[in-house]
């Protein structure tokens, strides 16, 4: 049974993954301290947000190369929001629990986006 090709960045699991964690995270930091708001807080959710919006951007580009550059700059976001998270829960912003999840859901769009890049560098031309 063939696969329906996709016509629009919201079909994609690794934007529809990112997109709940990027939420997720701008709720688990609403009980950051206020004089966070400009620090961790604000420096964690633009990172998470970072990675749909780059899913998105990479996914509406013509040639494989800027895909790939935009799916890569999304990879480096995941990074940097887990690396933020481990920070949060060190200083007891974010709860151990809380921090497994991200570091799970982390792990999942890791590997979709990095599937996303291996088939942007896979198609013809791409050698």
């Amino acid at each position: 049974m063939a696969s329906e090709k996709i016509t629009s960045f919201t079909q994609l699991r690794a934007w529809q993954a990112s997109r709940i964690l990027a939420v997720y995270t701008y709720k688990i930091t609403q009980s950051f301290p206020g004089e966070e708001k400009f620090g961790l807080t604000s420096q964690i959710r633009r990172s998470a947000v970072s990675v749909p919006a780059n899913i998105a951007e990479g996914f509406s580009r013509n040639s494989d190369k800027d895909k790939i550059q935009f799916y890569s700059i999304a990879l480096g976001s995941l990074t940097e929001t887990l690396s933020h998270s481990y920070i949060a829960c060190d200083l007891g912003f974010l709860p151990q629990k809380e921090l497994k999840l991200i570091e799970d859901k982390v792990i999942e769009i890791q590997k979709m986006t990095n599937g996303l890049i291996k088939s942007a560098a896979r198609r013809p031309g791409n050698t």
